[in-house]
C-alpha cells in the first residue's frame, strides 16, 4: 500500500514538472502521450522496489534518460532519484556486491548524461554537476538512514541482550538462595530431630525415677520443636515463588551470640559439652557468624548421636580468620568418620566462604576442624 502510494506520487510530481517545464520552455517538446508513458515508466516501478531495487533503479533510470533524449524538458529525474535513495537504503535486496551496485550507478549516470547531451547538442556541464549533486546526495542519504538503523537495531540487540542476562543472573541467585535455605532447613530440622529423639529417651527412662527432670526433658522439646516450626515455616514460605505477602527474604539464623542456647540443650540431653574460646573476640560478619553457628550445630549433633555423651568446643579468633574445632570420643560400633550430607553441607558453608573444613576419625575420637576468613561487613 505505501509503495503504490510512493510511485503515484512520484509520478504525478514528474507529470507536473514536465508539463511546467514544456510550457515555459519553447525549445522543447511538449508533453504527450508518449511522455507520460515514459514519465510512467520511470516512476511507477517503484511500487515493485522491494523486490529489487536495483533493477527498479535501471528501469526508472533509462526511462528518464529515454525522456531527455527525445528532447522533453529535462529536470530533476524524481523517479530515479528515489529509488536510487532506496537502492542505498537497502542494498542487500539487490543480492549483488556493493562493487557492482556501483558500477551500475556509475552506467546508468553516464547514460542518462549522455542523453542530455544528445538532446541539448553540446557537453553537458550543468547536468552533469547537479545530476552528480542530487544523485550522490541520495546516495549519502540513504546510506545514512540505513546506518542509523543499524545502530538502533544494534542497541535494542544490546538492551535485550542485557535483559536477558540480568534475567538469567536472577534466576542463577535465587537457585543459589533456595539452596542455602534447603541447607538451613536440613540443619534445623536434623538437630532438632536429634534434641526430640535425646530428650524423648531421658524422659522415658526418667518418667518414674526422677518426674522433675522428666518435665524438664519434655519442655525442651516443645521449645525445640516449637522454635523449629517458627524457622522451617519462614524457609518454605522463602520457597514458594507465589509468596505475595512480601519480598521473599527471611530473618537471619542465628549466630555465635546463640551458641549458649544450643549448649545447654545438648547438655540437658545428657552430652558433656565444655566450650573454651582463645583469643579476643571481635563482631563477625553476618554470613560468618551464621556459617559458624550451623557448622558448630551440625558438629554438635553429630557428637550427640555417634559420640560417647561428651565433647570440646574450642573457638579461636585467629588474627586472619575464625577457627572451630570440634572433638568427640566415638562410642564404639558407631560411624562417624562416615560422609553425610551434615558433613557435605559444613564443607560447602566454609567453602562458599573461602574457608576450609576438614572432618576425619582417629584413636576413638571424632574431630571437625573449621577455618573462616573474616569477611567485612559491608555496612
Amino acid at each position: 500500500m505505501q509503495d503504490g502510494v510512493l510511485a503515484l506520487a512520484v509520478f504525478a510530481l514528474s507529470l507536473v514538472l514536465l508539463a511546467a517545464r514544456g510550457d515555459s520552455s519553447g525549445d522543447t517538446r511538449e508533453l504527450d502521450a508518449l511522455g507520460v508513458l515514459l514519465a510512467a515508466a520511470a516512476s511507477l516501478p517503484l511500487v515493485a522496489w522491494r523486490r529489487n531495487p536495483l533493477a527498479v533503479f535501471v528501469v526508472t533510470a533509462l526511462a528518464s534518460a529515454t525522456l531527455n533524449g527525445l528532447d522533453y524538458p529535462s529536470g530533476p529525474p524524481v523517479g530515479p532519484t528515489v529509488a536510487l535513495f532506496l537502492l542505498a537504503l537497502t542494498p542487500e535486496r539487490a543480492r549483488v556486491s556493493r562493487s557492482v551496485i556501483g558500477a551500475v550507478v556509475v552506467g546508468v549516470f553516464a547514460v542518462h548524461v549522455g542523453a542530455v547531451a544528445v538532446a541539448d547538442d553540446a557537453f553537458p556541464t550543468v547536468p552533469l554537476l547537479f545530476g552528480a549533486l542530487v544523485w550522490g546526495g541520495a546516495l549519502v542519504a540513504g546510506d545514512r538512514v540505513r546506518l542509523r538503523r543499524a545502530r538502533f537495531a544494534e542497541l535494542e540487540e544490546r538492551a535485550q541482550r542485557a535483559e536477558r542476562d540480568a534475567e538469567r543472573e536472577r534466576r542463577l541467585a535465587a537457585a543459589e538462595e533456595r539452596t542455602r535455605i534447603a541447607r538451613d532447613l536440613h540443619d534445623s530440622a536434623g538437630h532438632a530431630i536429634n534434641v526430640i529423639l535425646v530428650q524423648a529417651g531421658a524422659a522415658r527412662l526418667l518418667l518414674e525415677r526422677d518426674p522433675q527432670r522428666s518435665r524438664a526433658a519434655l519442655v525442651t522439646i516443645e521449645e525445640v520443636a516449637r522454635e523449629t516450626l517458627g524457622e522451617i515455616d519462614q524457609l518454605v514460605r522463602a520457597l514458594r515463588e507465589d509468596d505475595g505477602a512480601g519480598d521473599g527474604r527471611i530473618e537471619p539464623p542465628s549466630g555465635l551470640a546463640a551458641l549458649g542456647t544450643l549448649a545447654e540443650r545438648h547438655r540437658s540431653a545428657g552430652l558433656a559439652l565444655e566450650i573454651r574460646e582463645h583469643g579476643s573476640r571481635r563482631v563477625l560478619a553476618p554470613a560468618v557468624d551464621q556459617a559458624a553457628y550451623r557448622i558448630l550445630q551440625e558438629a554438635l549433633t553429630n557428637a550427640a548421636r555417634h559420640g560417647d555423651g561428651s565433647a570440646e568446643v574450642e573457638i579461636g579468633f585467629r588474627p586472619g580468620g575464625l577457627e572451630l574445632v570440634v572433638t568427640n570420643a566415638t562410642a564404639p560400633g558407631a560411624r562417624a568418620g562416615a560422609v553425610g550430607h551434615g558433613i557435605v553441607g559444613m564443607r560447602e558453608r566454609a567453602t562458599l566462604l573461602g574457608g576450609s573444613l576438614d572432618a576425619r576419625a582417629g584413636d576413638g575420637s571424632f574431630r571437625v576442624a573449621c577455618e573462616l576468613p573474616y569477611v567485612e561487613d559491608g555496612t
